[in-house]
């Protein structure tokens, strides 16, 4: 199974952010250091993803949804990541790697996009490898502090921790 853009549902999205904006640095700390989700990242990402299906399912914001989804395959995930890359690349969302500093390997992620109701002005979601389950709160902290002192939102949607 892929994921093609014809079954984007971001793909005719407007710009989460006026052009005008400038994006800010994304935050780092002695835990966390994020970058854009793009191709590089393809194989450890996979690898965090796959290892934490249940763990990831189980955190605040993916209840209930259809990702992770185990039948993809490293492929999959590629299509994956340049829709995201794509995304960034337009404005319409903003997904983040979540690296160790010092190790480099991929931990987690965060995604910000378009808030899907009308209380909200944008929807952020994180995760953690299940081996790394003790840095979902203070990850969580990290980026909506981020998110509404750097960014142009006030009224984020964020599952609480």
């Amino acid at each position: 199974m892929s994921i093609e853009e014809d079954d984007d549902p971001w793909a005719r999205s407007p710009s989460l952010v006026p052009d005008s904006f400038a994006l800010p640095a994304p935050p780092q700390s002695e835990v966390f250091l994020l970058e854009p989700l793009d191709l590089r990242h393809n194989a450890a990402d996979y690898q965090a993803w796959t290892s934490s299906v249940a763990h990831i399912r189980a955190t605040p914001g993916f209840a209930g949804q259809t990702w992770p989804n185990p039948a993809l395959s490293l492929e999959d995930n590629a299509v994956d990541l340049a829709r995201h890359a794509r995304h960034f690349a337009r404005r319409i969302g903003f997904t983040y790697t979540v690296l160790g500093p010092e190790s480099g390997d991929v931990i987690g992620c965060v995604y910000i996009y378009p808030a899907r109701d009308e209380a909200h002005d944008v929807d952020v979601r994180s995760w953690v490898r299940a081996d790394q389950g003790e840095l979902d709160i203070p990850l969580h902290d990290l980026v909506l502090q981020w998110v509404t002192d750097a960014w142009p939102f006030r009224t984020p949607a964020y599952a609480a921790r």
